[in-house]
């Protein structure tokens, strides 16, 4: 089983992640166990304060090191006393590295992990220095605090425990795990408002559908994020298939050019 711990001052929002979807349905599996750590039942007086103003002045308040640090000293003293003898202490911070799905898998291979989530205008950066192990962000921008980037990072990673999605094959063809996006999906009816399902995916010819989902999701990195094909080395028949959708997407801009400056 895996052990996930959060530190956070608002052990509530998990909820979403506990009781519903595919999280939830692993948590009752029992696939992982979860346990938040509030720093306010930490904090050093009758107030439960755990931020405090800046040193050097400034906006806005910090998070205090000594509830931060004790917190995350409780949890892994629990992991310890089932069994873990490490946990990766994970800091949800704008100036981490980007969460990618490598980094996910790495994560998702630890025995435990306790994920910190920040508030207000950060935390003291003593306990990075002598707590965390990894820093992760979602991206280039900046949310309210750590717990929604932590609901995240769990999500990715409980996907990838064994028996949480139904079809264990799903997790398999999901966008990035081949480096790629994801070709598109389709399902009942055939028609919608005018648009059709593409043929070939009620051919039941399999090698043809392979083809053309390889084709699509590879178009598709191309048009959307030209930055991860410049990582992936193409075999002929990927390369191939790549330049006809180019070719083909090429050719209907044009004819769509056409019919504008007809109209």
């Amino acid at each position: 089983m895996k052990r996930f711990d959060v530190v956070t001052l608002f052990p509530q929002m998990f909820d979403a992640l506990l009781d519903w979807g595919v999280t939830g349905r692993a948590h009752e599996r029992g696939l992982y166990e979860f346990v938040a750590w509030n720093p306010r039942d930490f904090a050093a007086n009758a107030y439960r304060t755990v931020d405090d103003r800046p040193y050097g002045g400034g906006p806005g308040m910090v998070m205090m090191a000594p509830p931060l640090a004790a917190a995350l000293r409780a949890a892994k003293q629990r992991h310890r006393s089932c069994g873990v003898a490490r946990s990766t202490v994970v800091y949800l911070s704008p100036q981490g590295r980007p969460l990618d799905h490598a980094r996910v898998i790495d994560l998702a291979a630890q025995d435990a992990l306790v994920l910190l989530c920040g508030r207000y205008d950060g935390i003291d950066e003593r306990v990075v220095e002598a707590e965390v192990d990894v820093e992760v962000s979602l991206g280039d921008f900046v949310l309210s605090g750590g717990e929604f980037g932590a609901m995240a990072l769990l999500d990715a990673i409980v996907r990838q425990l064994p028996g949480a999605l139904g079809d264990a094959q799903s997790a398999v063809e999901e966008s990035f795990v081949t480096g790629r996006l994801d070709h598109p999906h389709y399902t009942r009816p055939e028609q919608f408002e005018g648009r059709a399902v593409p043929p070939v995916l009620m051919s039941g010819h399999h090698a043809a559908i392979a083809e053309w989902r390889l084709k699509q999701s590879l178009g598709r990195t191309w048009l959307r994020r030209p930055d991860l094909l410049e990582t992936m080395t193409l075999d002929a028949r990927a390369a191939t298939l790549l330049r006809e959708f180019q070719d083909e997407f090429r050719q209907q801009d044009l004819h769509g050019q056409a019919a504008r400056s007809a109209a």
